[in-house]
Order: C-alpha cells, then structure tokens, then sequence
C-alpha cells in the first residue's frame, strides 16, 4: 500500500511539474526585409527554399497595407493588425513634434531615439500593446533581437536598458543606440568583435537624378550581425541552458533594391538588375549561416525557425499627366517628373493654401522646390494646420486635424481627379464620401492611441510585362528616390504578397500551406509557440497557423471584393479579400484598371 501511494505521488508531483513548466522550444525569427516570394528560388536563394521545401511553405501570404516596414514590425511583434498598434506607415503624424526627429510632427520612426520619443509621449507604449518578445523576456526566456534599425526594436521597444533583451542595429555602440551590458561587451571583445556596429558604406548611397545609386549588397553590415548572432548571442544562450527568442532582420534585399543604381531613370530592369539578385543571395547567405552554427551547437533539433519578409517590392515611377507639380522645374528632379513631396504639392495648389516643411524647421516650400522628406504641412500654421501629409511611398497619409468634413471632401475629390491615385480610404468619423471605403473595412480602425489618418492615399501600379507580373511591379511612389530604384507601400498584390515559411519540432514536413495568413498571424503563432499568456488591447488580432502544425487542419476561407459607390469622374474603390472568421486578408485595392493584381471578375457588392 506504501508503495503504491509512493508511486502515485511521484506521478502526481511530475504532472504538476509538467504542468507548471511546459516545455518551450527555441524560436528563431528570420526576416528578409522586402523580399518577393517570386525570388525565392534553388537558383536565388537556395537555403530559403530549401528550407521552405522541407518544412512549410506558405503560399497565400499577406503583408499589413500600408505595406511599409515599421507597420509590419509591429504586426509581427505583438499579433495585432495596424487599426490596434496605430503604427500606421513609416512616416506618421506623431501628433506632437517629436524631439528625436528635429523637432518634426510627422517622424520617420526607423529610429531608436524616436521610438523612444513616441513610447513616452504615449504613456509609455505607442503601440498599446505587449510585444511577443517582451512576454517572452518576462517568462524568463532569453531574448534578442538583431539587424535593421527600427524594426529591430520594435520587438522589444519598451525594454532600452541593454540588461535584458540584447538589441544589435545600426546604432549599437553609438550614442543613439541601445546600450550593450557589460557581459556581451566582453563576449564581442573575446570574439575579435568591434562594439560599434559598421555602417552600410556603399550600399547606403542612393545617388541623385544624374548619378546611379548602390552597385553591391549589404554585405558589410549584415556579416557583423551574423557574427554577433553566431559567435556572441547563440553561443551565451546556448550556455544559459534556457530557452531563447532571437530575431534577425535583414535589410537585404530591402535597402538594396531601394538605392540599386542599375536602372536610373529606366523601369527596366528596375528591381531586377544583378545589385538586387546580390542583397537576395546575401540575405540568403546570411540564413544559412544561422543555420550552420544551430547544428554545430546542438540547438537544431530544439529550434523553430520562422521566415519572413514584412512587405513585396516594385520599381519606382516618376510619371504623371495630371500633376501640377511635374509641370514646375526643380534642381534635382528629371524635367517632367514627379518631385519628391508631389502630393503636398499638389494639394496645396489645388487648395490654394501655403505649404511648409516640417522636416526643415517649418519653412515655406516655394514653387519650383519641393519639401525636404515629402512631407508637408498645408494651410494654418506649424502648430494648427489644417492637413498634415505623411509621404511614404507607394501610399501616402492625409490628416486632418481639426476633422473637417467638408474640407475631406474637397481633399478627395481633387486626389480622385489624379492620375497617380489608386483608391481612397476615409476616416469612418468623416462619414461617407463617394468614392472611398472607410478605414474600417481595411483594419485600420480599433484601439490604437497615435493619430488616426484622415484619408490614405494608394497611388496606381502596375507590370512592365514579365513572365510573373508580380515580380516586376511597377508604382508611383511619393519618395526621395528616383524612376527606377526600388519602393514599396502600395495595395499592389506585388507589395502585400509576402514570402513566408517555417521548420522545426513543432512544424510539419513538406507541407505547403494553402490558406491566407498574414504577419499578425506570424506573432501570435509564435506567442503560442512559446506558450506566452499575452492580455490583448483591441480586436485586431491575428490568428495562430495551426494547419502548419502536427495534426493540424487546414481552415475554410471566403474571398469577396467590396466596392465603393461611383465619385463625380466614375473613379470606384474596390478592395478584394479573404476571410477566415474575423481575420481579414486584402489581396489588392484600389481603382480597377489602376492596381496590379486587382481583378473585377469576383462578384462586387457596394459597402454602403
């Protein structure tokens, strides 16, 4: 009897311990920014596909639109769509003037100095909520993140003291990184590693209209990362004997395929010229690295890896026959083109209202000049204008400020009059406006605590002819860069298809996944992976792949297109989705005939 009780506490116990402590494997996140599933081929890109072909491969994939960087970031990190972490585009109106970007309303936030503006201004956490890796870190998981500036820290952007998660980016050891504790500096040391991160030298040069921009990859600054990911992080984890969640993003092919300098002013080849096909084959490179020193220290067999990229790519126009600001002559601009901060330009023309520069001290931008970052501030003044414009590129952010609904109208209709507009997006409390779908009916709408956009402007894109017509996307972009080089933002299906896949002991084999997914998917698949309780703010919330898991079953999923009412020129907004329950997935949108990928065929029904 004794022996039998004996037993049945020893179970007991061990239950209670399984129970308490479940057992978390290892996650690697891996994202190569901006790549096009397209790309992804044995020839170009062998260990991505590799991988792909051994565990899974999703094939109906999503990016969040605005299909811009930072918007993505902090879908993966936290789970939820943009309505809810109001990480809207690249470039936002802040609503304040934001100390870290020189005092400018409307910051570009791949910075740490600014994210930590825009953390405190908004008590502490602009995104309003907790981060996967944040929730990782408090289990007592080690975490890091690793590789592009922004993006990088998004992940874990509340945590900047250095002691806990280890961030690595383009300001680590400078005075606008996040500090290194005392331990990884002796690590670095140990392991011939500078503390100082190395710049992107020539790769980080975009040229001018007269001069062509990068010729060679990122190849420099993402060998240092590798290195401190192989020969400083995995090892220190691997020691640690915990579980970990490491993050590595790389800028390649992204920041190559923007400044390429193989086809200046040419949109062919555009983003497929042999400077890409190199940051592709770095990223990849970069990937197999990773991979190799998981096998050499044993972590393999206890590691999933995820792989990502956070938006697709096109090549860059510059052409319009509407615009008034590509009738004007500037210094830097090829005659004909259209200017940096065109959209600013022309609303402030068509408005009849001045324009001022909130990147250059709030100086009035004269006809004939253009604003420093696309950005402008039209009518009022610096401290009450009445339209905030937050250049991006392949999309562009309307504010307005005060809400006025008639002036939304007279935005609206003058942006559907141009040529370079794709399908307009209202703020819900301007109220209908033909034309236009409300931000609701795209995600944008929910808990989020930064300035909601007024109007989001998707510009026209479309193929230069390829075999795959998605792998030659082709849109105006209201950018610094010139016709030519490389972009992405718009509701293109060459910028929301995303290349995604996954392998590991809780992943199946050879299995190619058919369903939507998107990016927010991705980070609450990994919240569960790593069996992290997270409390939600909002509704916007991703779903997990389960499909892509052991035993898993595959979901059912609806596809409709909602379409708006007709404006005054017969210009309609159509957005064309799947759904699996309340989960959304755009595919296109914009004007049918001025979106790549947008088709008509599935059967329409107007939203209102």
């Amino acid at each position: 009897m004794k022996l039998i009780s004996a037993i049945f506490i020893i179970v007991f116990v061990s239950s209670v311990s399984a129970f308490a402590e479940p057992i978390r494997h290892n996650l690697i996140f891996f994202i190569a920014d901006g790549l096009r599933p397209g790309m992804v081929m044995p020839e170009t890109a062998a260990t991505l596909a590799r991988l792909m072909s051994q565990g899974v491969r999703f094939t109906n994939t999503h990016s969040m639109f605005p299909t811009f960087t930072t918007p993505n970031a902090s879908a993966m990190a936290t789970g939820h769509r943009l309505g809810d972490t109001g990480d809207f585009s690249n470039t936002i109106d802040a609503g304040f003037q934001v100390p870290g970007a020189g005092d400018s309303l409307t910051p570009f936030l791949e910075s740490d100095p600014v994210l930590g503006d825009v953390d405190e201004h908004y008590s502490g956490d602009y995104l309003n909520q907790d981060t996967v890796m944040k929730a990782a870190r408090g289990a007592g998981l080690n975490t890091a993140s690793i590789g592009k500036l922004g993006p990088v820290l998004i992940f874990d952007h509340t945590e900047r003291s250095g002691e806990k998660t280890l961030i690595f980016d383009d300001s680590t050891g400078r005075p606008s990184g996040i500090p290194l504790n005392e331990e990884i500096k002796r690590r670095l040391e140990a392991a011939g590693l500078p503390l100082e991160a190395p710049s992107r030298g020539e790769n980080s040069k975009a040229g001018d209209f007269q001069n062509q921009g990068a010729l060679r990859s990122n190849d420099v600054q993402q060998a240092y990362f590798v290195n401190v990911t192989n020969k400083v992080i995995l090892p220190k984890f691997k020691q640690d004997k915990k579980p970990f969640m490491l993050v590595f993003w790389s800028r390649d092919p992204d920041g190559t395929q923007h400044n390429q300098g193989d086809s200046l002013n040419r949109l062919v080849p555009g983003i497929n010229g042999p400077t890409s096909l190199k940051a592709i084959q770095n990223a990849d490179n970069n990937l197999a690295q990773i991979l190799s020193t998981l096998k050499v220290l044993g972590l393999e067999e206890t590691t999933n890896i995820i792989i990502a990229s956070d938006h697709g790519f096109s090549t860059i126009s510059k052409e319009s026959a509407t615009s008034f600001a590509a009738t004007q002559s500037y210094k830097d601009v090829v005659k004909g083109f259209l200017p940096p901060g065109f959209l600013a330009i022309d609303l402030a023309h068509g408005l009849n209202m001045p324009l001022v520069d909130p990147d250059e001290k709030y100086q009035l931008v004269p006809l004939g000049e253009h604003s420093k970052r696309s950005n402008g501030l039209i009518g009022g003044d610096k401290m009450h204008p009445r339209l905030v414009i937050a250049a991006n590129g392949g999309s562009d952010l309307v504010y307005i400020p005060d809400g006025d609904r008639e002036l939304a109208k007279r935005v609206v209709e003058f942006l559907s009059s141009q040529d370079y507009v794709s399908g307009l997006f209202v703020s819900d409390d301007l109220g209908p406006i033909a034309g236009t779908l409300p931000l609701s009916q795209i995600d944008l709408k929910g808990s989020a605590v930064t300035p909601l956009p007024s109007i989001v402007v998707n510009f026209r894109s479309f193929s230069t002819g390829c075999t795959d017509p998605l792998n030659c996307g082709v849109e105006i972009a209201d950018y610094v860069l010139q016709q030519g080089q490389g972009i992405h933002g718009s509701f293109s299906r060459a910028d929301t298809a995303i290349v995604s896949g996954a392998s590991g002991p809780d992943f199946r084999q050879k299995f190619i996944d058919p369903a939507p997914m998107s990016n927010a998917d991705l980070g609450k698949t990994m919240a569960h992976l790593l069996k992290l309780k997270i409390h939600d703010k909002g509704k916007l919330i991703g779903r997990v792949l389960f499909e892509a898991m052991p035993r898993g079953m595959t979901p059912r999923w609806k596809t409709k297109t909602l379409i708006s009412s007709p404006d005054r020129y017969g210009n309609q907004t159509a957005v064309q989705m799947q759904s699996i329950g309340s989960n959304r997935y755009f595919d296109a949108a914009g004007y049918p005939g001025r979106t790549l990928g947008l088709t008509t065929r599935i059967e329409q029904r107007k939203s209102r």
